[in-house]
Order: C-alpha cells, then sequence, then structure tokens
C-alpha cells in the first residue's frame, strides 16, 4: 500500500508535538522527590519497550500509518499482546521525562501525543483491516494500547 495525504499528516503532527516536547517552559509540577525517582524508572522501562517493539517490527517498520506493501502482520512477541506497542512505548518515555523534568508543559505535550496516537491508530487498524484479513480476529484478541486483560 502506498502512503498518502493522511498519513503524512499524521507523521507532521507526531513530529510537531515531538519538537514542541523539547523545549523548555517554566510550570513546574508540585511533585514529592520520589516521581523524579518513579520517571526514570519510566524512561527506562519505555526505552527496553521501545527497543523490543522496534526489533520484532523489523523490516516492517515505517513511520506512516498505512502499511508497505511487502508488510506482513506480526502477532508475535509485544505484539501478542498490544497492537501498538510503539506508541505505548513512546508515551511511557515521555511521561517518565515529564515526571523527571517536573514539567506540566511536558505532559501536556504528552497528553496530546496520546490523542494524535489514538487518531492515527484507529486510521492505522482501518489500512491493516484492508490488508490482513486476519487483522479484525487479531484485533478482538489483543489492546490497543495495554495487554487486554478481559475478552468480549
Amino acid at each position: 500500500m502506498q502512503a498518502n495525504i493522511k498519513d503524512y499528516i499524521f507523521v507532521s503532527l507526531q513530529l510537531l508535538l515531538f519538537i514542541a516536547f523539547v523545549f523548555k517552559v517554566d510550570g513546574a509540577l508540585e511533585l514529592f522527590h520520589g516521581m523524579k525517582t518513579f520517571g526514570i524508572f519510566l524512561l527506562l522501562f519505555g526505552g527496553i519497550l521501545l527497543l523490543i517493539s522496534l526489533l520484532q517490527l523489523n523490516k516492517n517498520l515505517s513511520p506512516f500509518p498505512t502499511p508497505k506493501a511487502d508488510a506482513a502482520l506480526i502477532q508475535t512477541g509485544l505484539y501478542k499482546y498490544i497492537r501498538h506497542p510503539i506508541y505505548t512505548s513512546i508515551l511511557i518515555l515521555f511521561i517518565g521525562y515529564s515526571l523527571y523534568q517536573n514539567s506540566i508543559y511536558k505532559l501536556a505535550i504528552t497528553l496530546l501525543l496520546g490523542g494524535l496516537f489514538y487518531f492515527k491508530s484507529k486510521y492505522e487498524e482501518n489500512q491493516l483491516a484492508i490488508k490482513f484479513t486476519e487483522y479484525p480476529a487479531y484485533k478482538n484478541k489483543t489492546g490497543r494500547f495495554l495487554p487486554k486483560f478481559f475478552s468480549k
């Protein structure tokens, strides 16, 4: 499948939010000291999840929500439990860094990014359902961003 205008819009918005996240803006959170430590833990955990997700996706990796023409549907590893572990790990990383930096601004950007990932993943899942007939069954047994603990 070929990337289209929606793909470019989603990736552009994501890039803009990544850039906005880098800026330092005043507005500290009033957190107890342990939250900085928890932030570091989330940073490490998110980084490990991201690395594993990228390695498992391998040659299927694309910045665009439309799958590559030669893509395969990965249903093993982290993808056995979560449909979008890369998005999940990025959000965990951003939350961790926001807590470590004590930044309400960075948490707000992370919240916006989470909203973008929700809509981007809905679009991506429509594209995946077109390409892979087994995608609806996979979608029913796995969670979008977190593991599904209860079946419908």
